[in-house]
């Protein structure tokens, strides 16, 4: 007689997790753990120099090498190289936590019948406290999703974010984050992405105002932490209040000089990488199952 357990595993989708990645030899291993559910681990590389190609080898990732030229490019081309088509998209620094994980299993079993796409809510650690409250939390994000109805799409390289023709349903359970080594990192993280959020406002045809400049990040500060209730967070909840209200600031300030003619930044031209390694695959791919 058939096995109607073993008809029911050979139904089920397989599912491809995809991850960009860049130095993160301290914090990719974690994330590929939280993933050793899926039936194939994708990770796009650029061009690290730290053990990041040989950790995620090791943890059974196929590597892939790309020189960067965007988040929402990187994550695009991830997705295209996946074996399957429902794909589960992480950063190095995200892990899937326990229900997380429970509940991916669970729809993937009975087929993903209920959406072409899932949300849930990703939980950021900040200095030593995972924040719950807040504008950071729950913060759902669409990561997992049928390429055939939607992908990493537009042409906004920052903030970048899933969309999917059809419905899309919400799963429990949290994507641990752990966005930061230091707080100086996290200044230097959110400056940056002030700048690329002013450079695509600018191309976009929207303006600064000293209305922006004085209402918009102190809004921000008070949605965070008073209407969103941040305070409940402690200290880390007051920073991530004024780090989030600055990082307002901070683009409402750059898009000004934007639209007055005036530098940002000088302009570096980036180093190019190694001749003739646009994109290759790591020395030995592991690209047999991941499940364990």
């Amino acid at each position: 007689m058939p096995n109607p357990q073993s008809s029911a595993t050979a139904q089920r989708p397989q599912l491809s997790a995809c991850i960009i990645a860049f130095n993160e030899a301290d914090r990719i291993g974690d994330c590929l753990a939280s993933l050793a559910f899926c039936d194939e681990i994708v990770v796009v590389d650029s061009f690290s120099t730290d053990a990041t190609v040989a950790v995620a080898e090791a943890a059974g990732a196929r590597v892939l090498q790309r020189a960067f030229d965007g988040f929402r490019s990187q994550k695009a081309f991830a997705v295209d190289q996946a074996s399957h088509d429902w794909v589960l998209c992480l950063d190095a620094d995200e892990r899937v936590d326990a229900a997380l994980r429970t509940a991916i299993e669970a729809e993937r079993d009975a087929g993903f019948p209920r959406a072409k796409g899932y949300r849930f809510a990703r939980c950021s650690e900040y200095f030593g406290r995972f924040l719950r409250h807040g504008t950071a939390y729950p913060d759902r994000v669409l990561r997992l999703f049928d390429r055939r109805h939607g992908g990493w799409r537009g042409d906004r390289e920052i903030h970048e974010a899933v969309s999917v023709d059809g419905p899309i349903a919400l799963l429990q359970g949290d994507l641990l984050h752990h966005p930061y080594r230091s707080f100086l990192q996290l200044l230097d993280k959110k400056q940056k992405y002030a700048r690329m959020m002013a450079e695509h406002e600018f191309s976009r045809g929207k303006h600064a105002s000293l209305g922006k400049l004085i209402i918009s990040p102190t809004w921000r500060f008070f949605r965070s932490y008073v209407f969103k209730r941040g305070f409940l967070d402690g200290w880390p909840g007051l920073i991530e209040a004024f780090v989030s209200a600055n990082y307002v600031r901070q683009k409402t300030i750059m898009l000004w000089l934007l639209q007055n003619g005036q530098p940002v930044a000088v302009a570096t031209p980036p180093l190019p990488p190694p001749a003739g390694t646009e994109c290759l695959r790591s020395p030995h791919p592991q690209t047999g199952n991941t499940r364990r």
